[in-house]
């Protein structure tokens, strides 16, 4: 089954990013009269820059169409909650780009190097780059902090806020494990198995399962509800995650915001690169070896890896484990016990989610 995306709908979907943009806004704004007297307010501006720049709001849109999929109905409240995760996945990419050492992320320079450059301009004592790294740590702190605020802020009743947030302090820990996973998969064996591991635990389930299943707690949403989530959501997260690291190292940085080098210098432990050293020959292991990993690579070095990943079958293999994991996505909606609004929007996400330059 092949995955499509309806035009109409796509339309519809940018309107609810709008009003999930709008609410980020005004949230972020409200904590302007109430920030600490003397603490300096470039943190606060810097944020709302970085939140507000762009982003799919892929987690927002999962979380309000599992609320929609429970039976609840358009509200405002929703909205609310849902654009919340959108912080907390401000608070995972702050950190996760200190820890990867990625210098831009959306186009722009990433917050660590935005305050490391702050501390140059300005003359500081110090260490610019360590500068730069423990104050985008405390901004992924605060993101964290506002995300939680902005969840039982949303104004829904208690008791609906308390179903949502079991899930959400459950995808919270799951993927703070699966970014450690992934630190330890890092000096590991470096197999397929190992690197699908770590896609499942430390973005999967956070892009989508647990979105979905968030908002489906919120509107009382039941076990066969749950379950049916979880049948659409680990795929279509898996497939996201394989598509992201494609876009890593084949993707366009005009459209992507980020570098083509920086996941191969970091060594990043992908699927795709473990399928690429499983299909080497010898002197194509050996160049891996040399290049993969290498923190001084350069561009001709990150071609000739490309070329490498090619020539093992390593990409054919990829689009391919995307497409299945794509197709059984939406397989697994044909009998979700949702409304067909619910099951029309989730079928556009899931193509928009593959099927995209960024």
């Amino acid at each position: 089954m092949a995955v499509s995306v309806e035009v109409a709908r796509e339309s519809d979907l940018d309107g609810l990013r709008k009003r999930f943009d709008a609410e980020l806004a005004a949230f972020i704004d409200r904590q302007d009269p109430d920030w600490p007297d003397g603490a300096p307010r470039g943190v606060l501006a810097t944020l709302r820059r970085f939140v507000l720049a762009g982003g799919k709001r892929l987690r927002p849109m999962f979380c309000y169409w599992g609320w929609r999929g429970a039976g609840g109905p358009d509200r405002q409240e929703v909205v609310v909650a849902s654009a919340a995760l959108e912080l907390f996945h401000a608070f995972a990419l702050i950190h996760d780009d200190i820890m990867d050492g990625s210098d831009r992320r959306r186009g722009e320079p990433s917050v660590h190097k935005v305050f490391a450059e702050l501390h140059t301009k300005s003359m500081w004592r110090g260490d610019p780059a360590s500068f730069g790294r423990n104050t985008a740590l405390l901004c992924g702190d605060l993101c964290a902090a506002w995300a939680d605020q902005m969840f039982h802020e949303c104004g829904l009743p208690p008791e609906q806020i308390h179903r949502g947030y079991g899930v959400f302090a459950h995808m919270r820990t799951e993927v703070i494990a699966g970014q450690y996973l992934d630190l330890v998969s890092g000096v590991g064996d470096g197999s397929v198995a190992s690197a699908l591991t770590v896609i499942r635990m430390k973005a999967a389930r956070y892009t989508v399962t647990r979105p979905l299943q968030i908002g489906a707690g919120l509107a009382g949403g039941g076990r066969e509800l749950h379950a049916a989530f979880t049948a659409f959501g680990d795929p279509l997260g898996d497939a996201f995650q394989l598509r992201d690291d494609v876009l890593g190292v084949f993707g366009d940085p005009a459209l992507t915001g980020k570098s083509i080098l920086d996941d191969l210098r970091e060594g990043k432990p992908t699927v795709m690169m473990a399928l690429a050293r499983s299909g080497a020959d010898r002197a194509q292991a050996a160049r891996l070896r040399d290049l993969f990993g290498n923190p001084n690579l350069d561009g001709g070095g990150a071609q000739e890896l490309r070329t490498i990943i090619v020539d093992t079958g390593a990409l054919d293999r990829i689009e391919q484990m995307i497409r299945q994991r794509a197709d059984a996505a939406v397989a697994a909606l044909t009998d979700a016990p949702i409304p067909a609004d619910a099951r029309d929007a989730l079928v556009t996400l899931a193509g928009s989610t593959i099927n995209r330059q960024r």
